[in-house]
Order: structure tokens, then sequence, then C-alpha cells
């Protein structure tokens, strides 16, 4: 008996342990891939975005940092925090960075070249939004310098022998950089999921695709160079995933050619940026028109009551173009008033925010093509070195997380409910 009793302990402890460990970490993946809730694809019906057969209009924000913040496990909280947040606001679309070229932490390190840590931490990002009902609106390259951008594939392929040209605008018309991103756009739709065991291309947690943040190609103001980019792009990306609305990332300045470029543009230079808003919107494999709002970083002088009159003349005008020109819908993918302007105050940024919102909530009862607005930037506590000039962390301020709870709930009661916070509905 004693030598029996003497087995059965440490194979009782040995069998705990296994529970344990089991519990711990093997139901992670348990958790996220079958008691996630069901999410349906976000789809284009005309100028309308449309989910599960009702018109679907978004409140939503950026955090381009996600999945950055996702690489190593103890920054992870800061991810699941944010999501969480957001859920909470009502919001339903998150618009954040599907890219990190040859940066820190770099997803693609070299061209073809991926580190699969950075991946999982992608992965991650995807699996945790779907945990709280978020979708997400990813981009897939920078036209700024941060995290790579278009200027690290023009190095690479300068590096290796390649190039055209040391111009960044060689991005857009380089065989061998076309080649380049070509690759990681198809190893990005393709990708499974470890976490969910689901290819980002049948995922639709994912509302949508970007192709680039901010295009702008200044060796030709005509846009035709960046016009065969996207048409040529947008093509590529539909071939591969059927299931993705696409965008192109622009800030909405019409081109040289557009009457508008000097009746609604903010000055003379938004039409020699090579961007042509009309041009690049109406490119048949482009789903929907984004456009920014950025009056303070666009006019040298202007008192804060013009900014806000700009602010509706800007969105009004790509709103009408929606409507009668592109006959899409029209989403306001970054907007904000930077904290640096002179007599800057949260009330004015709290303003032009409404501004804003209540441009799409009256878009929305008239079931117009202004389809909804993304906020620039929220964070949470401690991310410092991720912030600028926009970035606000909602529940620092007790009125930040109100106007987006408001606006939460007005699309919510008009166009019906789509959050799946159950809270949400107590804080309307």
């Amino acid at each position: 008996m004693v030598p029996g009793n003497g087995l059965f302990y440490p194979i009782l402890g040995f069998a705990s342990f296994v529970v344990f460990i089991y519990m711990s970490f093997g139901g992670i993946k348990f958790s996220f891939s079958e008691e996630g809730p069901e999410l349906g694809f976000v789809e284009r019906n005309g100028t309308q975005f449309v989910l599960d057969g009702k018109a679907f209009y978004v409140n939503g924000w950026n955090s381009y940092w996600l999945m950055v913040q996702s690489v190593d496990g103890y920054s992870r909280s800061k991810v699941r925090e944010m999501l969480k947040t957001g859920a909470k606001m009502g919001l339903t679309v998150c618009r954040t960075w599907a890219f990190n070229d040859g940066d820190y932490n770099a997803l693609q390190t070299s061209p073809g070249h991926f580190d699969e840590q950075a991946f999982k931490a992608l992965d991650y990002v995807i699996a945790e939004a779907k945990q709280h009902g978020i979708r997400l609106l990813l981009s897939l390259v920078n036209n700024l310098q941060a995290y790579g951008g278009k200027s690290q594939y023009v190095k690479w392929a300068w590096q290796e022998g390649v190039g055209l040209s040391s111009s960044n605008d060689s991005f857009f018309f380089d065989p061998s950089i076309r080649s380049y991103f070509k690759n990681y756009i198809k190893t990005i739709l393709t990708r499974k999921n470890t976490i969910t065991g689901i290819e980002y291309r049948n995922d639709p947690t994912i509302f949508g695709w970007e192709l680039i943040n901010e295009p702008r190609c200044m060796s030709d103001p005509s846009a035709d160079t960046l016009q065969g980019w996207i048409d040529e792009m947008s093509t590529f990306v539909k071939l591969i995933d059927k299931n993705h609305l696409l965008t192109v990332g622009l800030e909405g300045f019409y081109g040289p050619n557009d009457p508008k470029s000097s009746t609604v543009n903010p000055e003379l230079w938004a039409s020699r940026l090579g961007s042509d808003f009309i041009r690049n919107s109406k490119i048949s494999n482009i789903d929907f028109a984004s456009v920014h709002i950025y009056p303070d970083h666009w006019f040298h002088e202007q008192v804060f009551e013009d900014q806000l009159k700009f602010v509706s003349k800007w969105m009004l005008s790509h709103i009408e173009d929606g409507d009668k020109v592109l006959k899409k819908p029209v989403l306001f993918s970054e907007y904000g008033l930077s904290e640096k302007n002179e007599n800057f105050s949260l009330s004015d940024r709290e303003k032009m925010h409404r501004t804003v919102l209540d441009i799409i909530y009256k878009s929305a009862k008239k079931n117009r093509s202004g389809a909804g607005a993304l906020v620039w930037q929220f964070l949470v506590g401690g991310m410092n070195e991720f912030s600028d000039e926009y970035g606000m962390v909602p529940w620092e301020s007790s009125s930040t997380p109100s106007v987006f709870i408001e606006q939460s709930c007005r699309l919510a009661k008009a166009k019906g409910w789509t959050q799946l916070d159950v809270s949400f509905k107590q804080r309307c």
C-alpha cells in the first residue's frame, strides 16, 4: 500500500499539471477560434457600406501601433485594452498598419522575407479585434518613411542593383519594386492566422484593405503615374481576395485638371502632389474613396472658426462626389486637431470632432455616401513614444469619450445596432 500511494500522488500531481497547462495555454486558441463572435463581411451597395443586408455607417478610430505593440507579449495588454475601449465607446472600425518594412521588429525584413514573430503579432491583432467585435482597415504600405514606407522598397532595389532610380517615387514605376510589393500583398492576403486558422483574405474581421497611406508622386503632378500603379495593384488584390473592400488611402486632394482644385483644395500646392481624388477613386477595383481632414496643417494662417468652415466645405464636396460622380462610399479615414496649434484647447478639438461627426450623421440620415469617419488617433496610458500632436487617451478626459459614444448611439438608433458589446446600449 505504501509503494502504491507513493506512485499515486506523483501521477495525480503530473495529471493536474497537464490540466493546468492546457487550461492556461491550450485554451487560448480555443477561446479565440471557437468562442469569438461571428462576424459578417462588410460589403458595398452603391454609395453605402452594407452589413447583413443593412446600411452600415462607420464611427471608428486610428491606432496605427497595434501590430508593433503585439510583437512582445508584455505589451499585448495595451492592444487588448485599446480594442476593449473602442468597443465600450460603440466604435466599429479601427484603422491600423499591416506593414513594418525593414524597421525595428520589422514584419518584412527584406523583399520576400518575413519575421514570423512579427507576423504572429498581426495574427494576434486580428484575433483580438474579433473578440471585441471590432473590424480592421489594414494599410499595406506607407508613403511616408515611418515603418519603412516606399523609401525602404527603393533602398532595397538600389542595394540589390536592380533599381531604376534612387527617387522615392520610383516605388510607383520601377518594375522590380512593383514586383516586391505584389509579393508582399500576396503574402499578407494569403497568410493563415496561427490563432484562428483563417486566411486573412477569408476573415470578415478585416473591414478592408488600404493600398497605401497618403500616396503622393510629386515627380508626376499629372497623377498619371499614380493612376497606373493603383490600377495595377488594385487588380492584383482583387485577383487574390474577392471578399474584402479596397481603398487607395488618398488624402482627398483634387488633381490639376479638376475644377475643384481651385475652389475646394486648401491651397494651390495640393493639386501638384501627383494624386487626383476623382480619377484615382474612379478605378473600378476601388470600392470606396478615402479622405483625410487636417486643416490646421494645410493652411499656414487661418483662425479656428475658418478651419471649421473649411472642414464642412471639404466634407460636403467629397460626399457630393461620392453621390454623383464616383457613386461609391466615402470614408474620412483620418481627421484631427493638433495640440500644437496656437491657443489650442480641448474644447476646440471636440468642436472640430463634432463638426465631422455631425456631417456623417446627417449623411447617414439621408442615406448619402458620407459613410463614416475614423479619428486620428487613440492610445492607452503610458504610450508617449507612440503619440503625436493628435494623440488622445480617451478616458483621460470625461468629455472625449462622450463625443464618440454619442455618435455611436445616434448612428445605431438611425441605422441599427451592430455593436457586439452588450453593455454599449446602456450608454445610450
